[in-house]
This record gives structure tokens, C-alpha cells and sequence, in this order.
């Protein structure tokens, strides 16, 4: 298992159950038993959601946990396989019984990737312009998508209150809509320093999934 994709969903869990005020078990430690099997990704993907089905008070997380799942994939259970892997009709077939899991977390999580290798800091401009190439006609899906996030860039640049004021205001795409908060804050202090998730925790309506998914994020990024 990919240990900076470890430590975020150790960190993720945690500060789910804080601000969630909820005991978690074992599920920590199943789902990493889950992420560790040497094992197809669509078995290991059934596993991964018994695991869920068993701890129902983390269902908010489920899809985001995939983004990881997906993440710890292509950076330690790739190298285990063959080179051209992922061009092979096996992993299309993954591809297409996936297509419906997950959210656009994933993105943000390869672009930090992508930015790690290059050795650049994430910047919100940089990631709708040159990761996901909003302003080129053949990639409209993504514009509608992130519309919000492209229109209210300075945001980033301002305070988690505003964040999350213009969370509840704004006409957020559904694929974008939980996922705001945490991302517009992650552009804001990439850092997850401890007056940030304060913030969150103060002015979110989503306190647990936004503390959570920021804790995330962050870790990943650093």
C-alpha cells in the first residue's frame, strides 16, 4: 500500500470520527487490510465496499475512500503489474464497471501527484486550466462541471467563511456540489494547518465530510 495514500485515509478517518463524535472500530484497520490484498481491482473493490456496508456510519465517505482506493492503485498496485498494464482490454473492462464509482476527487488527487513529480505547488488557476484543460472546447464537460470554482477563483484567496457562505449560494454542478468546500479550502491553505480545519469546523454545514475530505486532501499533499 502506497504509504502517503495510508496515512491520508488513517488521518481522514480520524478526523471523521472527532468531529463526527462516533467510535471506529475496526474499520480503520479492514479497510486497510482491503488496499493491502495482492488481488484484481474489482474484487478488491467488492471487498472494499463490504467493508463500508459493515460500518454504516461512515457511508458518507464511501466514494471518496474509492477516490483513494483508485489513487493507491495507480501508485503501488500498478508497479506490480505488467508495463502496459493499463492500456490492456482488462483494465478497459475495469474502466467501464467503475465508470459510475467515485467523484471528482480523483482528479485533484492525480493533479497533486502530477504536481509532486514536477516538484510545483498546487494552485487552483493552474489545475482548471492546464490538469484539466477547462478553457479548450473539448473538454466542456469538465467547464460545466467546475464552472463554479472557475467563475469564483478568488475564493481561494480569501477565508474559509467565504468558502462556505457562497457554498450554500452558488449553483454548484452535482458532481461538484459536496465537494466545494473541501477543495476551494485545500487552493486556500494546501498546508491543513490546524486554525484552517478550526474554520471548517466552525462555519461547514457538512462539518465530518468537509473536515474529512480536506484532512485528505492535504495529507496527500503533503
Amino acid at each position: 500500500m502506497d504509504n502517503r495514500v495510508k496515512k491520508a485515509l488513517n488521518a481522514s478517518i480520524y478526523k471523521y470520527a472527532e468531529v463526527s463524535k462516533i467510535e471506529t472500530g475496526d474499520f480503520e484497520k479492514q479497510l486497510i487490510d482491503v488496499f493491502e490484498l495482492e488481488i484484481n481491482f474489482l474484487e478488491k473493490a467488492k471487498s472494499f465496499d463490504g467493508v463500508f456496508d459493515s460500518y454504516p456510519k461512515f457511508e458518507e465517505l464511501r466514494e471518496v475512500f474509492f477516490d483513494l482506493l483508485m489513487v493507491n492503485f495507480f501508485s503501488s498496485d500498478v508497479q506490480k503489474l505488467e508495463e502496459d498494464y493499463l492500456e490492456s482490454e482488462e483494465w478497459a473492462n475495469i474502466e467501464e464497471e467503475t465508470i459510475d464509482r467515485g467523484t471528482e476527487l480523483l482528479n485533484l488527487l492525480l493533479y497533486i501527484k502530477e504536481c509532486h513529480d514536477e516538484d510545483l505547488d498546487p494552485e487552483l488557476g493552474d489545475f482548471l486550466k492546464e490538469f484539466l484543460l477547462v478553457e479548450d472546447d473539448e473538454f466542456q464537460d469538465e467547464f460545466d462541471i467546475y464552472e463554479e470554482l472557475i467563475s469564483n477563483q478568488q475564493l481561494a484567496e480569501g477565508s474559509v467563511e467565504d468558502i462556505c457562505k457562497n457554498a450554500s449560494v452558488l449553483n454548484i454542478s452535482e458532481e461538484m456540489q459536496e465537494l466545494f468546500v473541501p477543495f476551494m479550502t485545500f487552493f486556500l491553505d494546501t498546508e491543513g494547518s490546524a486554525e484552517t480545519i478550526k474554520e471548517l469546523i466552525q462555519f461547514s454545514r457538512n462539518k465530518s465530510f468537509d473536515v474529512a475530505t480536506y484532512t485528505l486532501i492535504t495529507t496527500i499533499n503533503n
